[in-house]
């Protein structure tokens, strides 16, 4: 399935794995969405993407302004990598504001976007993509609820496969995880220093413990894979790491 022609939103596209992906499906020529929170970040991707890329700076996480931003884009294909920078502390230097702010941010986005793409619902055919975290399958003790809202993103995408299934709307929902920290990313770079500071080694060192790196671009190719149909039909749940990519 091509995604020249067609409309893609993508939620967080001022950086990171966002701006790749938004970078990729514009070259591929669809018709692309880009929405953050910071303006100046989506309009040196809407410079760099060239025409065909619109950008919309909200707050993700408010259902109303969701709603209208699927309104706004009409969607075949919507893309969220949107989320908080955890805070890095072991859990007795956590509140619980620091604690739940991924649940709050990452989750709580990929929740109203699922929601909106079950009850509009989006035409069938239609693919959401959530990007989760490896942090969902091993744990991460120095970032809060990270872990934890990064795991339920895969549940969701399973729940969600369920009701389109039951009503036979014709979507797909694939949770995304890289398996490895992306290299740079900001939240890479923050999380190989603390880790890295634990083990008594440099961010490099730590980086390196990953074998063959993984990049955003990396990531975003097999974003479009997977919009394109050609990865895994059927399966809700697709790790990726710089060798490759697997059902989870």
């Amino acid at each position: 399935m091509s995604v020249s022609g067609r409309s893609a939103l993508v939620i967080g596209g001022g950086s990171g794995v966002g701006r790749a992906t938004v970078l990729a499906l514009a070259r591929e020529g669809a018709k692309v969405l880009a929405a953050g929170r910071t303006r100046d970040k989506l309009d040196a991707v809407r410079k760099e993407a060239g025409p065909g890329v619109d950008i919309a700076a909200l707050d993700a996480t408010d259902a109303d302004a969701t709603k209208r931003l699927v309104g706004q884009a009409d969607p075949d294909f919507v893309v969220v990598t949107a989320g908080v920078k955890p805070e890095s502390a072991t859990i007795d230097g956590h509140t619980w504001e620091s604690f739940s702010a991924p649940w709050n941010g990452d989750l709580k986005i990929s929740f109203e976007i699922g929601q909106v793409a079950l009850k509009r619902p989006l035409r069938p055919g239609s693919v959401v993509v959530l990007v989760s975290s490896g942090a969902g399958l091993g744990g991460s003790p120095i970032s809060g609820g990270y872990a934890g809202a990064k795991r339920m993103q895969m549940f969701l995408a399973s729940y969600l496969q369920g009701v389109s299934d039951a009503r036979s709307l014709g979507l797909r929902f694939v949770a995304l995880v890289p398996k490895q920290l992306i290299a740079g990313t900001e939240i890479a770079e923050r999380a190989a220093t603390a880790y890295g500071e634990r083990a008594g080694i440099t961010a490099e060192k730590y980086m390196e413990r990953f074998g063959t790196p993984l990049t955003a671009d990396d990531v975003a190719r097999v974003i479009v894979d997977v919009l394109r149909g050609e990865l895994a039909p059927g399966v809700q749940v697709l790790g990726v790491t710089g060798k490759g990519v697997e059902p989870i």
